[in-house]
């Protein structure tokens, strides 16, 4: 089964929205592997996004993510990453179907709510970075009623 890392952004945290985000990911039949509530710091939002280092953007996008606390998880599913980004919607929320989460509740790219990796071995470098004790190995009883 493939993981995608699921980042939870201080705007939603705020805005109170961390339990519909769990929720549409549980709905859709994922697995939650890894959680955690965290107060970012500077390097370590700097390393997260180092493939944004030369964009002009990166200084405040690093400044919004330690603004205040994140949550981080790890959801482990069939196709993930790529179902996964369909229910975050893109980047823009201007461009986010309604029903996607930044369809729903985002306005601004900056105050996008979420982060989700990009492709399988973006994931493996973020969940390897945000959860490097490793992730809990289980299996719900719902399982076979969601997968073949």
């Amino acid at each position: 089964m493939e993981q995608t890392f699921i980042m939870i952004k201080p705007d939603g945290v705020q805005r109170g929205l961390v339990g519909e985000i769990i929720k549409r990911f549980e709905q859709k039949g994922f697995t939650l592997r890894g959680l955690k509530l965290m107060n970012v710091e500077r390097a370590f939002a700097e390393k997260h996004y180092e493939d944004l280092s030369a964009r002009p953007f990166f200084g405040g996008l690093v400044e919004y993510i330690i603004s205040g606390p994140v949550v981080a998880m790890v959801w482990e599913g069939k196709n993930v990453v790529v179902t996964g980004r369909k229910i975050i919607g893109a980047t823009n929320p201007s461009e986010s179907s309604p029903g996607t989460i930044r369809g729903d509740f985002a306005v601004e790219i900056g105050r996008n709510v979420i982060h989700g990796s990009d492709a399988v071995e973006s994931a493996k470098k973020e969940i390897a970075l945000w959860f490097p004790d490793g992730t809990v190995n289980w299996q719900s009883s719902l399982h076979p009623w969601i997968c073949e």
